[in-house]
């Protein structure tokens, strides 16, 4: 595959960290490292992640890029000393305008009611760039995706761009503006900057500029859409950068229709969900249920089913009858039999759909078109009937044929599966003797190699009692 750079971390520049951490009675560095070494930094692992760095933005590195980064604005006559007045909202660390208000004046995502604000501030001339950003979203019809979201973003600069308050001043925490270091800069432009800063530092000694920008991806919430498919770009061509290859934005998780989130009192753990039915079972179900770019709508009963059904039916009963038949007709040996099989079709038509929906970042539709083929092998083993085929000594040849589709089908889905459930695909194929290679090109009919000692393979998703899931 292709050499990638995995970036993810943790935004601690906020004034409610400020907040958050007098009440604590602590200092703010010492609240947000019990934040990031408790909970954060650890979270990646623990859902089968695997990034190349975790950056902080309180990061020394990241501090002086950030400063470079906006002095070369500043340089560039792009910044620009003025008086603002207006509403914020800490929760949201968002300047507001009255019609991103509920009709009682509270926040929209949060419910609270913002704070009105007066200070002298640094502004960034947004104003400045519609038409380079109307120019670049013509040249760049993918730039923001899906489709909807980029009709939203481009929509938002027709409208008019207005500029914005760059600093912050009077706060004691943040990445000191560097002409007039009184002031901080605001933390939503610090934040951004973490996609360029992280490729300076991570690797000591290494600029991966070069390598990864502009080729980077960045993956985001809709409601932060504005912030990084308007500011973002306009900032790095402010700053003399090219813009990011592509924005992916997501949609939200919904439990009951409404977003997880504490506020709601409706948050679903991950931890303790994947403590029940495991990492490579929860990263099925978010995959499952989520639709490119829209919401997706969760619970503990559809997990639960879904678990049971999909995974611990489709799946998992699927490798124990195959192996358990291996092991019985044919004493725990494959026979390799290539044939003119219809997999040899259907496993082809796989190795191209999975990668073109992938690019597109389709991960339900990915997964769909494996879950076509599962099915297909189930309803394979009720047609073909080994148990009769096994009674029939001059079928010998065809029960040899049927086995080893079986099990070259679980193969391919194994590897097919491998970014979904990392943990179970080399499970599946070391109980079919093969050999733990998740190259995509095993995507394929016939690549099963002959095995002995195969048994019954241990069931890959237990059950789970529903009272266990849900206490």
């Amino acid at each position: 595959g292709d050499v990638t750079f995995f970036l993810t971390g943790t935004d601690e520049n906020a004034s409610k960290n400020v907040r958050a951490a007098e009440e604590a009675g602590v200092d703010p560095k010492t609240f947000v490292d019990g934040l990031v070494e408790g909970h954060w930094r650890p979270l990646p692992a623990r859902v089968g992640a695997s990034p190349d760095f975790f950056i902080r933005t309180t990061d020394e590195g990241h501090h002086r890029f950030v400063q470079e980064f906006v002095q070369r604005i500043y340089d560039n006559g792009h910044i620009y000393e003025d008086n603002y007045a207006g509403l914020y909202c800490v929760s949201c660390e968002e300047f507001k305008t009255e019609d991103q208000l509920t009709p009682d004046g509270l926040c929209q995502e949060h419910g609270t009611k913002p704070e009105w604000i007066e200070e002298r501030n640094w502004f960034f001339r947004l104003s400045a760039f519609q038409e380079q950003l109307l120019r670049l979203y013509d040249e760049q019809p993918d730039f923001v995706v899906p489709d909807f979201r980029y009709n939203e973003a481009r929509s938002f600069i027709e409208g008019g761009l207005r500029d914005f308050s760059l600093s912050r001043a009077g706060q004691p925490w943040g990445v000191p503006v560097p002409w007039d270091p009184e002031q901080v800069v605001y933390v939503w432009v610090d934040a951004l900057i973490n996609y360029l800063s992280a490729l300076t530092y991570a690797r000591p000694g290494e600029d991966l500029r070069a390598e990864f920008w502009p080729v980077a991806h960045h993956l985001i919430g809709k409601d932060i859409l504005r912030f990084h498919c308007v500011f973002w770009p306009a900032l790095l061509l402010a700053a003399g950068y090219d813009v990011p290859k592509q924005i992916f934005v997501h949609g939200w998780l919904l439990f009951g229709d409404r977003k997880i989130s504490k506020s709601s009192g409706n948050v679903i753990e991950p931890l303790e969900l994947t403590e029940i039915y495991g990492i490579d079972a929860l990263r099925f179900y978010t995959a499952r249920v989520t639709r490119f770019g829209q919401d997706g709508n969760a619970s503990a009963d559809d997990l639960h089913e879904r678990y049971e059904r999909e995974l611990g039916n489709d799946l998992g009963n699927l490798l124990s009858r195959t192996t358990a038949m291996i092991a019985r007709y044919r004493e725990g040996r494959i026979v390799p039999a290539p044939w003119e099989s219809p997999f040899r079709a259907e496993l082809a038509a796989l190795a191209r759909e999975v990668p073109e929906r992938l690019d597109k970042y389709d991960l339900s539709g990915a997964l769909e078109a494996i879950w076509i083929v599962i099915r297909s092998l189930n309803r394979y083993v009720e047609e073909r009937a080994p148990w009769q085929l096994a009674k029939d000594t001059t079928k010998s040849e065809e029960l040899d044929r049927t086995l080893y589709d079986l099990a070259d089908g679980l193969r391919a889905v194994a590897i097919a599966l491998a970014a979904y459930l990392p943990e179970t695909s080399p499970r599946i194929l070391s109980a079919l003797g093969q050999p733990e290679d998740l190259a995509w090109e095993g995507v394929a009919y016939g690549w099963t190699v002959a095995a002995e000692g195969i048994e019954p393979a241990e069931p890959l998703f237990p059950r789970v009692e529903l009272e266990t899931a849900v206490a």
